[in-house]
C-alpha cells in the first residue's frame, strides 16, 4: 500500500538555533509530514475509524515544536518522526523542517528525514 496523508506547510513559532539571539526570540518554522497509511479502510466506511487523524497530529507537532527549544533542525525532525510512528502508529514518516531566511540570499534552509518503512516496500 503506498498511500500517505500529508500535513504541508505547519507553522509553528518556537525557539530553535545555536546562536545566542535564537535561544531568546521566538522564529518561524515550516513543517511538512507524510505518513504511510491504508486509505481503504477509512474510506470504505466514510468514517475517521481507522484512518489517521491529521488534525491530532498537526496538534502534536505544534506542541512538540513548541515547548521543545531545540537547537538543531535535525533534531527537531527526528522527534517530530518519532514522534507520530509512536503514538499514530503510522508505519513510516518523512518530516521535513524548514527555517525560512536563515542563510542570506536562501528562501529557507532545512532538514528532511525519513524513519520506518512503507508496508509493501522492499527497504
Amino acid at each position: 500500500m503506498r498511500d500517505t496523508v500529508f500535513i504541508r506547510d505547519l507553522e509553528v513559532r518556537a525557539i530553535i538555533g545555536i546562536e545566542p539571539w535564537e535561544r531568546e526570540k521566538l522564529q518561524t518554522i515550516l513543517i511538512d509530514v507524510d505518513m504511510a497509511c491504508d486509505a481503504s479502510i477509512p474510506a470504505a466506511t466514510d468514517t475517521i475509524d481507522g484512518a489517521v487523524n491529521y488534525r491530532s497530529v498537526a496538534k502534536a507537532v505544534e506542541r512538540l515544536a513548541e515547548e521543545g527549544r531545540f537547537q538543531l533542525v535535525e533534531t527537531l525532525a527526528e522527534r517530530i518522526a518519532a514522534l507520530v510512528r509512536a503514538e499514530f502508529g503510522v508505519p513510516w514518516a518523512r518530516v521535513r523542517v524548514r527555517k525560512p531566511g536563515a542563510v542570506r540570499f536562501s528562501r529557507e534552509v532545512g532538514v528532511e528525514v525519513e524513519r520506518g518503512a512503507r508496508p509493501g516496500s522492499t527497504a
